[in-house]
């Protein structure tokens, strides 16, 4: 009695005009990003956020101990109202002495010096408003303030701690405006070229609504604009760097987050086409399970391409359109085993 055929499911590779895409590994960089620093000398005194807290412009964060700079404020408030006192004394002498000059009670060599006494008065005066000036700023500046709106890292320096901010600033923390990020990756000088033919502008939009990818499914879906290019091609590494903006919802993405951005490059009007569900993977890479004329299995190796609308896949080589290939029961299916092909969409 003639061994029976078991019934397998088997669908026809087909062709299809494919958009390419190829996908590049980037990151997200926050719009705006601005470091808290100290910028005088004294010890830290309060340390006035909760870390990862939204501050807003002007908040205090740190208070920085104004013993020194209080006192020097006060110092030059003094000398200010001395040399204002004296200057009033100089130009009122002045002005008398110029007075008798004309009754000829005084020479010229008096007037020449009640001058120059007015002149050096009026210019110890300036400076003092200056001094006085650079101490209010140094007494502003035992006040941390946040300089944008953003989120604030944690503290990298605790109360208690010593810091020299007029030698050089000592950050303190981070603030970061995630409400715009901008995606920033590289891309090949010839890939490049290829994605921008025909466009001669350099500040136009490449492309819109470039789906993005990140390492875990997020709750809400993100594309970008790509807006920016850089104005040269990095010779180290023969790179470009692209980057478009991103409007973050509900602040689910932070500075720093991996993303991967699926770009096009170009088009394939008869790619050949599979359901990436009947590909198999062993050791030797790819292969599919054809069924030939005879109706018999072939394990047939294949290089394949990306993925198309969700559920299928680009087959570069090894198959060819019309051939019938098998979908379903691939883990008992083997190699020169008879079949009924039951042809399924």
């Amino acid at each position: 009695m003639p061994e029976t055929s078991r019934p397998v499911a088997v669908a026809e590779a087909f062709t299809d005009s494919v958009v390419l895409y190829a996908e590049y590994p980037g990151y997200l960089t926050a719009e705006y990003y601005a470091e808290v620093v100290g910028l005088v000398n004294g010890r830290i005194l309060t340390k006035n956020y909760e870390s990862g807290a939204h501050v807003n412009k002007g908040d205090l964060l740190f208070t920085i101990d104004p013993t020194l700079y209080k006192d020097a404020l006060t110092r030059a408030e003094s000398t200010l109202k001395s040399n204002e006192s004296n200057l009033a004394y100089s130009k009122s002498h002045y002005e008398a002495v110029l007075k008798a000059l004309e009754d000829n009670a005084v020479s010229k060599m008096e007037v020449l010096q009640a001058e120059s006494d007015y002149n050096q008065a009026q210019a110890s005066v300036n400076d003092s408003r200056a001094a006085l000036h650079t101490a209010q700023v140094n007494y502003g500046y035992c006040n941390v303030t946040a300089p944008i709106s953003g989120y604030i890292s944690a503290n990298l320096l605790s109360p208690g701690n010593y810091i020299t901010g007029e030698d050089s600033p000592v950050k303190l923390a981070e603030i970061y405006d995630h409400t715009h990020l901008y995606a920033v990756f590289e891309v090949e000088d010839s890939r490049y070229e290829t994605m921008t033919a025909g466009q001669n502008k350099v500040d136009e939009v490449l492309y819109r609504n470039v789906p993005l990818k990140f390492k875990e499914p997020l709750k809400n879906t993100y594309t970008l604009d790509l807006t920016y290019m850089a104005p040269s091609v990095d010779r180290s590494t023969g790179t470009l760097t692209l980057k478009g903006k991103i409007t973050n919802i509900d602040n689910e993405l932070k500075e720093g987050m991996y993303v991967t951005i699926s770009l096009p490059y170009g088009e394939n009007p008869k790619a050949i086409l599979v359901k990436d569900a009947a590909i198999g993977t062993d050791q030797l890479g790819k292969y599919m399970f054809v069924v030939n004329d005879s109706n018999t299995v072939v394990k047939r190796r294949i290089d394949v391409g990306e993925i198309y609308r969700d559920s299928l896949r680009v087959v570069d080589k090894g198959i060819e359109p019309g051939e019938k290939y098998i979908t379903k029961a691939l883990l008992t299916v083997r190699a020169g085993e008879k079949v009924d092909p039951v042809l399924s969409k």
